[in-house]
């Protein structure tokens, strides 16, 4: 199933915001916006005009939600302060980013409105948290809940097609956690990868970026047999879609672990911190993450930089030698 489904997007919209919203995704494709960009745009906007229509206490907030060209700064502002209240002040900013594309493409594409209410509203202030390393410790946690051995403490009352469908999950869940911990990939990029983005020979990936950018990662030994164990699995599973890599349902590995907190983030993460505990060059590794600006790289792996500065601390022994 595709991640940007139109008709549930615009479900119980007015038909002026559906179709500036359907309108507005055709601008998308022809500009090659990939799949997940336009979700997060337009899944923006469809939620500014539900929460105009339910939420808003403005008295004009009726006619906004029904024509996106009547919104205006107060409207805006007031549901930015309903998403910090309800989400975070992070996921208001990415709102605000996406609804001035929206009202951008409104006032220079279509030319319906004579300028963008966001013109004059700020960007949420967003306190930047550390995001802490998961490490292989809990890594040995989470990968411990993917042995196949578990399948043999079933209940006997268990199907062997139930026992089947566990031990292929279990394959792949190995193999997507290894991916993220040995390469670092975003969540998307390991999510959207096709069987032919794989190159088993080369034991290398070809990860799909943001902006369509496209680098070719190494994994190792270990990530390689996990890969290879789950694509002879794969292919025995019939009628599936099989240009897409990943296929079944959605795991919860931290819960049977143990472990709080785990998402492909915190991998990321790990992977800068660990890079340049080893000495890494911080070029190399913007290649390899896929990043154009140093700033991300000082950003992942900041939670660990104290314990780098540490190390380093001791290992050249500053006020120890006299």
């Amino acid at each position: 199933m595709p991640l940007l489904d139109l008709d549930r997007l615009t479900a119980g919209l007015s038909t002026t915001w559906s179709s500036y919203l359907r309108d507005w995704d055709r601008t998308l494709r022809s500009g090659n916006h990939p799949e997940t960009t336009r979700y997060n745009y337009l899944l923006a906007a469809a939620q500014l005009a539900r929460y105009l229509e339910e939420y808003s206490p403005d008295p004009d907030a009726d006619a906004a939600a029904a024509d996106p060209t009547l919104v205006s700064r107060a409207h805006v502002e007031a549901f930015q302060a309903w998403m910090i209240q309800t989400r975070s002040a992070s996921t208001a900013l990415n709102k605000h980013k996406a609804l001035q594309q929206f009202f951008k493409w409104l006032e220079l594409d279509e030319g319906d409105i004579d300028a963008s209410p966001m013109r004059r509203v700020r960007q949420p202030r967003v306190d930047k948290k550390l995001v802490p390393v998961i490490g292989d410790a809990d890594t040995a946690k989470v990968l411990d809940t993917c042995k196949t051995h578990r399948i043999s403490q079933s209940s006997q009352s268990s199907t062997s097609s139930t026992n089947g469908e566990k031990r292929f999950i279990q394959l792949r869940d190995e193999a997507i956690i290894r991916l993220y911990y040995n390469t670092g990939a975003r969540l998307s990029e390991v999510a959207n990868l096709g069987v032919d983005d794989l190159d088993m020979s080369t034991e290398t990936a070809m990860l799909h970026g943001k902006g369509g950018k496209q680098r070719r990662v190494r994994f190792g030994p270990k990530t390689a047999r996990a890969l290879s164990r789950y694509l002879r699995a794969r292919a025995q599973c019939v009628g599936a879609d099989l240009s897409h890599l990943w296929l079944a349902s959605r795991g919860k590995r931290h819960l049977a672990a143990n472990v709080t907190g785990v998402h492909a983030h915190r991998w990321r993460h790990n992977f800068a911190h660990e890079w340049k505990l080893g000495g890494g060059d911080t070029g190399d590794l913007m290649l390899l993450m896929g990043w154009t600006s140093e700033e991300m790289a000082r950003h992942y792996g900041a939670s660990a930089a104290a314990e780098r500065a540490q190390q380093i601390h001791a290992r050249m022994g500053v006020g120890e030698r006299v």
